[in-house]
C-alpha cells in the first residue's frame, strides 16, 4: 500500500489563514508558556511606561511650565525619568527571555523535523530531494527562530503601544482622535489585501532556495563524474538556471516585503497633518490647550511610528509563516507503512512467504504482478534476471523497505507489518551494492544498530569477530577497529566499504540475509573469503543472493528468475543461464 509521499506544494489543498497558522505554531511552544508569560508582562510594563510619558508631559506644560511653577516641573521630570528607567529594565528582561526562547524553539523545530524524517519510509526520500529537506531543517527553521527571538515580542509590544495610543487619542478628544486614526483604516485594508500575495512570494522564494540547495548538493556529489566526462558546462548550466530562478524569486519577495514601508509612512504623515491642522483649529476656538496638543502629537507618533516599524516586521512575520508552512507540511505527513496487529502465526510456515504480492511505485506502472514463493530456513536462494526486471524491488519487499501494493508478505507465518522495526531489522540483514557508512571508526560502523555489543571493549569485540570468521576482513585495515571512515570516500575504497557493511550485517546473525550485488566491487579472492564466512552463519540462516555474476549463485539451493514483473523457479543453473540469454520467462 503506497501513497504519494511528495511534499505537498504551497498552493495545494485548503490554505490556512494567518491566525490558524499562528495557532498551530504556538501549539509547539507549550513548554515555553511560563517564559512567554513573563516576557509578556515585562513587555506590558515597557509599553505602559512609554504611554504614560506624553500625558504627563502635556499635564506638566499646561499646569507648571505655563504658570512657571518649576518645582512641579522637577517633580514630574523625576517621575518621567523613573518610568523610563523601569521601561529600560523591563525591555532588557523581555529581550533576554525571548532570545533564549528563540534558540530553544530552533532546537525543538529541528529536532522534531529530523525525528519526523526518520519516521518516514524510504520511498519519501526517493520522491523528495535531499537538498530541499536540508534547506527546511536549516534555513526555514532559522527563519522561525529569527522571528521568535527578534521580532515576536517587538511585534506584540508595538501592537500594545498602538492600542494604548489609540485609546489615549480617543479619550483626550473624540472628534480629533477619530480624524487622526482614519488613515489607519486604509492601512488595515491595504495590509489585509496584500498579505496573501506577500506570503506567497516568500513561499516561492523559500522553495527556490531549497531547489538551489538540492542542485548544489547533487552537483557536488557527482562532481567526479562531471570532471571525468568534462561536463563542467552542464554543471554550470544547471546551477545558473537554479541560481537565476532563486535570484528572480528573491527580488520579487524583496519587492513584496518592502511594499509596506512607503505606504505606511505616507498614511502616517497624512494622520499627523490632520492632527496638526485640526488641533490648531481647536486651540483657536479655545476647545484645546497647547499641552494637550503636544500630548496628542506625541500619541500620534506613538501610534504611527510603530506602524512604520510593523511594516518591516510584517515582512519578517510573513517569511516566518511561509517557513512554518514548509516545515509543517513535513511534520503533518504520515508514514504509509503502518504497524498492524499481529495475528496467530501459521504453523509450520516458511521463514518468508509472498502471497499474491503486486507492487507499483508511485505514479508508475506495476513492477511485480501477483508473486508467490516461499523461502525456507537455512537455504540459499538466488534471484537472477535482466537489469530492471524487479530483483532489487523484490529484495526491498522482503526487507520491508516498501509494502506491497496488493497481497501480503509473511515472516515466520506472521504479516511482516506486525513486527516492530527493531524486531524486523534484527531478523533481516541487508547488504547493498553501494553501502552507506557514517563518518567515524570501523567499530562505530559495524556496531551501528547493534545494541548487543555496544558495551564491549575492542579486545572483546575482536574475539567476537574472530569467532564469526571476520578477523581476516578486519586485518585489511591498518588500525583495526579504530580505522577512520570518511563519508567522502577519501582513503577508503568501495570494496573496503563493502567489507565493513558485510561485517556489520554478519555480526548481527540475522535469520535472513539479503546480498544485493554485495560482491560486485570485491576481488575474486576476497569473494571466496566472504563465501567461507557465510558458511559459518547458523544453519538456520536463510540467504538471498541477487547477482549478475553467475559464479556467485552457483551454490544456491534454488534459483528464481525475475523479469517483466514475474518471479518463477528457474530450475538448474544452466536453465537460469538460458533464460538470461533469451530474456524471457520459463514456460
Amino acid at each position: 500500500m503506497n501513497y504519494n509521499l511528495n511534499i505537498p506544494p504551497e498552493d495545494t489543498g485548503k490554505k490556512k489563514s494567518t491566525l490558524s497558522s499562528l495557532k498551530i505554531m504556538f501549539s509547539e511552544m507549550v513548554e515555553e508558556k511560563r517564559t512567554l508569560l513573563t516576557a509578556f508582562i515585562a513587555m506590558v510594563i515597557t509599553a505602559a511606561a512609554n504611554l504614560m510619558g506624553p500625558i504627563i508631559i502635556g499635564y506638566t506644560i499646561d499646569n507648571y511650565i505655563q504658570t512657571k511653577e518649576y518645582k512641579g516641573v522637577l517633580i514630574f521630570s523625576g517621575i518621567l525619568l523613573g518610568m523610563y528607567l523601569i521601561s529600560i529594565a523591563a525591555g532588557y528582561v523581555q529581550s533576554k527571555l525571548m532570545g533564549t526562547v528563540g534558540q530553544r524553539m530552533l532546537f525543538t523545530f529541528r529536532n522534531n523535523l529530523f525525528k519526523k524524517l526518520q519516521e518516514l519510509p524510504v520511498d519519501f526520500f526517493n520522491q523528495n530531494k535531499a537538498g530541499d529537506l536540508i534547506s527546511r531543517i536549516n534555513n526555514d527553521a532559522d527563519r522561525i527562530n529569527q522571528f521568535f527571538s527578534q521580532s515576536l515580542m517587538q511585534f506584540v509590544r508595538l501592537i500594545l503601544i498602538m492600542i494604548g495610543a489609540g485609546i489615549f487619542l480617543l479619550s483626550i478628544n473624540l472628534p480629533l482622535g477619530a480624524a487622526a486614526l482614519s488613515p489607519a483604516i486604509i492601512i488595515w485594508a491595504f495590509t489585509k489585501f496584500t498579505t496573501p500575495w506577500v506570503k506567497h512570494r516568500n513561499a516561492v522564494n523559500l522553495k527556490n532556495v531549497g531547489f538551489l540547495s538540492s542542485e548544489v548538493q547533487e552537483s557536488l556529489n557527482n562532481f567526479k563524474v562531471v570532471v571525468a566526462f568534462n561536463r563542467r558546462d552542464y554543471f554550470r548550466k544547471r546551477f545558473d538556471e537554479a541560481n537565476q530562478n532563486n535570484y528572480s524569486s528573491a527580488v520579487k519577495a524583496g519587492v513584496a516585503n518592502n511594499l509596506f514601508m512607503p505606504v505606511y509612512t505616507l498614511l502616517s504623515n497624512i494622520g499627523e497633518m490632520v492632527v496638526l491642522a485640526f488641533g490648531i483649529y481647536l486651540i483657536s476656538t479655545n476647545h484645546f490647550t497647547i499641552g494637550l496638543l503636544i500630548s496628542f502629537l506625541a500619541y500620534i507618533n506613538s501610534f504611527y511610528n510603530p506602524l512604520r516599524q510593523l511594516a518591516a516586521l510584517w515582512a519578517s512575520f510573513q517569511i516566518a509563516l511561509a517557513a512554518w508552512d514548509r516545515i509543517s507540511r513535513i511534520l503533518n505527513m504520515e508514514n504509509d507503512m503502518p504497524y498492524v496487529e499481529a495475528k496467530e502465526s501459521e504453523t509450520g510456515a516458511s521463514l518468508m512467504s509472498f502471497r499474491d504480492v503486486s507492487f507499483a511505485y508511485p505514479n508508475g506502472k506495476e513492477v511485480l504482478h501477483h508473486i508467490n514463493f516461499d523461502l525456507e530456513r537455512g537455504k540459499t536462494y538466488a534471484f537472477v534476471g535482466p537489469t530492471g526486471g524487479g530483483k532489487t524491488t523484490t529484495a526491498s519487499l522482503i526487507s520491508r523497505l516498501y509494502d506491497p501494493t496488493k497481497g501480503t508478505v509473511l515472516l515466520n507465518g506472521r504479516d511482516i507489518r506486525s513486527y516492530s522495526q527493531d524486531e524486523r531489522t534484527q531478523k533481516i540483514g541487508f547488504i547493498l551494492q553501494e553501502p552507506f557508512l557514517f563518518s567515524g571508526t570501523i567499530r562505530e560502523n559495524i556496531l551501528y544498530g547493534n545494541e548487543a555489543f555496544q558495551q564491549y571493549k575492542n579486545g572483546e569485540l575482536a574475539n567476537i569477530l574472530r569467532e564469526a570468521g571476520l578477523e581476516t576482513l578486519l586485518q585489511r585495515f591498518d588500525n583495526g577497529l579504530e580505522s577512520k571512515v570518511d563519508i567522502t570516500g577519501d582513503g577508503i575504497s568501495l570494496g573496503q566499504k563493502q567489507l565493513i557493511a558485510f561485517m556489520r550485517a554478519v555480526l548481527r546473525k540475522p535469520d535472513l540475509l539479503i546480498l544485493d550485488e554485495a560482491t560486485a566491487n570485491i576481488d575474486t579472492v576476497t569473494e571466496q573469503l566472504l563465501e567461507e564466512i557465510l558458511q559459518k552463519l547458523p544453519d538456520t540462516t536463510t540467504k538471498v543472493i541477487i547477482a549478475h555474476r553467475l559464479n556467485t549463485i552457483a551454490s544456491a539451493d534454488e534459483i528464481y528468475f525475475v523479469n517483466t514483473g514475474e518471479v518463477v523457479r528457474a530450475g538448474s543453473l544452466n536453465d537460469a543461464i538460458n533464460m538470461l540469454k533469451q530474456g524471457k520467462m520459463a514456460s
